[in-house]
């Protein structure tokens, strides 16, 4: 088991991309904590998690609320004596329209959620995990170069992650604690159904050189693999798994 005897604190963790990451995490060994604003949504992946044998709790914590952050981590760190894994999915609150025809105030909202709940939900972890000397920070989105028209500051948000995500890593690394991000070409799974979720959908096989798309259980193994010990030497980086859809 790639996680035995690690403690995970996941953020967002009743949407999709979080209980896939939680599922692997529990899959391989972890102690789990399921993070969220919506406790209907948080037991249903706990139920799905203890049906298969693995060990997870849940708690109702709103990530972009200082308080709230600080006192699910130490609940944590109170009751299993460590956190080892710290990894934030929760979203944006975007709204996506051109830049000549969005708001201020909703052009800065995902700018202003995605770095404050990343630099809260991080800081909280790593101030247990200077003291044991070790640990691993998940971001979940990644920049790049590439973007598209009509994204509003979502993709703005993503490419300012990248940079906090650099910054921690510098400052963390020398007490042993990693930092990277995970990034995807998107995941057709996660798509609500809307109008235009056909046509997201049928332009994202396209822009792979794979000839696929990441899955969700692509996005768990690949999370738990890079928490693990096996992943010991990459930090402050990137870690694609576009299916060659981003292009470094």
């Amino acid at each position: 088991m790639l996680l035995e005897n690690k403690v995970a604190v996941i953020y967002g963790a009743g949407g999709s991309i979080g209980g896939a990451a939680a599922r692997a995490f529990a899959h391989e060994g972890a102690r789990v904590l399921l993070a969220g604003r919506t406790k209907a949504n948080l037991d249903k992946v706990a139920d799905e998690i203890r049906s298969n044998g693995g060990s997870v709790e849940s708690a109702v914590v709103d990530a972009l609320n200082e308080q709230s952050v600080n006192q699910c981590v130490d609940a944590v760190v109170k009751q299993a004596g460590h956190i080892d894994i710290s990894f934030n999915v929760i979203g944006y609150g975007d709204v996506q329209q051109p830049l000549l025809e969005i708001s201020v105030a909703d052009f800065l909202q995902p700018i202003m959620n995605a770095m404050r709940t990343q630099f809260l939900t991080t800081r909280a972890a790593a101030r247990h995990m200077v003291r044991s000397g070790s640990g691993v920070i998940l971001h979940f989105g990644g920049g790049g170069p590439q973007t598209q028209p009509g994204l509003g500051g979502f993709k703005i948000a993503l490419d300012a992650m990248e940079g906090l995500r650099r910054q921690w890593a510098a400052e963390l690394g020398p007490h042993g604690i990693r930092v990277l991000t995970l990034k995807t070409g998107g995941i057709p799974e996660t798509i609500p159904d809307a109008k235009e979720r056909e046509y997201i959908v049928a332009n994202l096989l396209p822009a792979t050189l794979l000839n696929r798309t990441a899955t969700l259980t692509d996005v768990g193994n690949v999370a738990a693999f890079v928490a693990s010990d096996q992943a010991r030497t990459i930090t402050s980086t990137e870690v694609n798994i576009s299916c060659g859809a981003i292009v470094d």
